[in-house]
């Protein structure tokens, strides 16, 4: 009788949920890629398909936690520093929607640049004068970097909780 060996399933859901959790981590850093749900995902199903286990769960419940908490973090630390700083959520709807367009007309590098130059139009429209409208674009940039290591530092460590489970498993 041909039955699935459970070795090389446990082996591939691991390989997998590994891959899962380099693209999230890549994904920091890739437009479209959604790093946190990435690398937890991996986790999950690293916990539902891998046969389970104590220290599985224990591990899928400090992940969670950890993305919860990084997912939070991730937008509201920065936009707290914003709203400071006194940059409109207007000025960054703008961004936000020159960045989408700038994704599709520059690959890779056009989300960055459709952004900034959405920041900073909507501010040089706001305050009537281009060189007040660069500190709240550099607000801005700041705030998109913290948001950006947020994130890393959340998946870097579900990263890392994985692999202490995976070699506590």
């Amino acid at each position: 009788m041909n039955g699935v060996d459970l070795t090389d399933m446990h082996s591939t859901v691991t390989l997998l949920s590994g891959l899962a959790i380099l693209a999230g981590i890549l994904g920091v850093v890739v437009p479209g890629l959604p790093a946190l749900p990435l690398c937890w995902g991996g986790v999950l199903a690293w916990a539902v398909f891998g046969g389970g286990g104590l220290v599985r769960w224990l591990v899928l419940s400090v992940v969670t936690l950890i993305a919860l908490g990084a997912a939070v973090a991730k937008y509201s630390w920065p936009g707290r520093n914003l709203r400071n700083a006194g940059v409109p959520n207007r000025s960054l709807l703008m961004g936000g929607l020159l960045g989408l367009v700038g994704f599709f007309v520059v690959p890779v590098v056009g989300l960055f640049l459709g952004f900034v130059l959405g920041i900073w139009l909507a501010e040089r429209v706001r305050l009537a004068d281009p060189r007040l409208a660069w500190p709240s674009t550099k607000h801005a940039l700041r705030a998109a970097g913290l948001s950006m290591l947020i994130e890393l530092a959340g998946c870097l460590m579900i990263a890392v909780i994985w692999l202490l489970g995976l070699v506590a498993a």
